[in-house]
């Protein structure tokens, strides 16, 4: 797929007018992950990309998509659903599922090109998953991390619903971290200062690396400190080193370090991916532990810079209720899930009736915790 083609699609380029631009559906990340070794056969991201054309040729939608022989990197977990049919004596792998690979980020899923009926291509996609389902004989179709409008294309198609949940930062005209600051309850204010005081402490210094800062060399203390903690989290990291080159060759700009240095080196860092509106916090690693580094790297700096930037949200990822206290509110995510089997069917679609009660109840819970002055 030519580059300048895929950046017709719906928020797949910075430099075209629609729906905001979300870096991880760019051709610079995707084909990425893909050309590094990252997400391929061998490693179970099978590229099944589903394209919608018209009779002249014309790329009027797409679907990213993936033939996977496991659950792992996808942050909406099915193991369960698995082992159930596997049991039942059914095949639960190879799958399909329509996402951007190892990123719990929300964003279009069923791609239309601008000037197209949206509508129409999108229900059209729905059910152009499900028949790519029928015909290559896998037990599903897994679209997740998916916009309100995608979910309503597949509902309609029949695809079961399921809500999960994340914290996400509003940016609400803050012209400085100080004016978000001023809008918490005095008690959280103060912790929240206590706590970036703390963390700075053994003369640790933040830098924002993005653009032409990104050397190998940078990259090259970034992936040790992406290794280590990748190692102790999955056993093995799901991004190798030709990965960050990669993405410093073509998306540059879209991508922000937040390095932390002591004694002239750096110790940790995370990295951060700038779409048009919404700031998104991904990887995270250190080799120097030291308390609240984790909260000021990948939460405090992220919220300054998208303040600085005039950027109205940062997604940090999954899960973790403790970003709660750093201004980050619970948000309901969604995905969409196609089962042909009916008795499989049949269970997920209970299952996820009383799934989706418990995390409505939690997020509304949550939603009444923020550290947000009442009123």
């Amino acid at each position: 797929m030519p580059a300048a083609e895929w950046a017709t699609l719906s928020g797949a380029s910075r430099h075209e007018s629609g729906s905001p631009y979300n870096p991880f559906l760019s051709h610079a990340f995707l084909s990425s992950v893909e050309e590094s070794g990252c997400a391929t056969r061998e490693s179970g991201w099978l590229g099944q990309h589903l394209w919608l054309r018209a009779a002249d040729g014309t790329l009027l939608g797409a679907v990213p998509c993936y033939l996977k022989a496991h659950s792992q990197g996808e942050y909406v977990f099915d193991h369960g659903w698995a082992d159930a049919f596997e049991r039942a004596g059914g095949r639960y792998y190879p799958k399909l599922q329509a996402s951007v690979p190892f990123t719990p980020a929300r964003g279009p899923r069923l791609l239309t090109r601008r000037g197209t009926d949206e509508r129409v291509v999108r229900g059209a996609l729905a059910e152009g998953l499900k028949t790519l389902t029928e015909r290559l004989g896998v037990s599903s179709a897994h679209v997740t991390f998916a916009m309100d409008e995608d979910i309503e294309a597949l509902q309609a198609s029949g695809f079961l619903m399921r809500i999960d949940q994340q914290f996400h930062f509003f940016n609400r005209g803050y012209g400085t971290y100080e004016d978000f600051l001023a809008t918490l309850a005095s008690r959280k204010r103060k912790a929240l200062k206590k706590e970036r005081r703390a963390a700075l402490e053994n003369g640790i210094q933040i830098d924002w690396l993005t653009g032409s800062d990104l050397s190998e060399a940078v990259w090259d203390d970034f992936f040790a400190f992406y290794s280590d903690t990748g190692s102790r989290k999955w056993g093995r990291p799901y991004l190798n080193r030709r990965f960050f080159s990669l993405i410093g060759e073509r998306m540059a700009d879209d991508i922000l370090l937040v390095m932390a240095r002591r004694a002239g080196r750096y110790i940790a860092g995370a990295i951060n991916f700038i779409g048009s509106d919404t700031l998104y916090g991904r990887n995270w690693g250190c080799i120097e532990h030291h308390p609240f580094l984790h909260f000021e790297v990948c939460y405090h700096q992220a919220i300054a810079f998208a303040i600085e930037r005039g950027l109205s949200t940062v997604e940090a990822g999954a899960q973790g209720e403790h970003k709660l206290a750093r201004g980050y509110e619970p948000v309901i995510t969604r995905s969409a899930h196609h089962i042909p089997h009916p008795g499989l069917r049949h269970a997920v679609a209970q299952y996820l009736e009383g799934e989706r009660q418990d995390v409505a109840e939690i997020n509304s819970l949550l939603g009444a915790h923020t550290p947000f002055r009442k009123g």
